[in-house]
C-alpha cells in the first residue's frame, strides 16, 4: 500500500523551472514535500525520497497522511 501511495504522489507531482534554471518540485496537498535541483530527472528523484522520508516521520509519529484520490494510508497506535 505505501508503494502505491508514493505512486499516487509521484503522478500528481509539479516541476517547474526557475529562473535561475534550476527545477523545482513539490506535491500539492503534500505539505513540506518539496525539492530543488539542477535538473528534472534529479529533481524528480530527490522529491521522492523526500516523500519517503516524509511518510517515515508520519508514520512514526502517528500523524494523520493525507488521502490521494482513492489511495489511502492509515497510521494505528501499536
Amino acid at each position: 500500500m505505501v508503494t502505491r501511495y508514493i505512486h499516487e504522489a509521484m503522478r500528481r507531482a509539479e516541476l517547474k523551472r526557475l529562473e535561475d534554471g534550476s527545477w523545482f518540485g513539490e506535491i500539492p496537498g503534500l505539505a513540506g514535500v518539496w525539492a530543488n535541483e539542477t535538473s528534472s530527472t534529479q529533481c524528480r528523484v530527490v522529491l521522492q525520497e523526500v516523500l519517503e522520508e516524509w511518510l517515515v516521520l508520519k508514520i512514526r509519529d502517528g500523524d494523520v497522511i493525507p488521502s490521494l484520490g482513492r489511495v489511502k494510508l492509515s497510521v494505528q497506535a501499536a
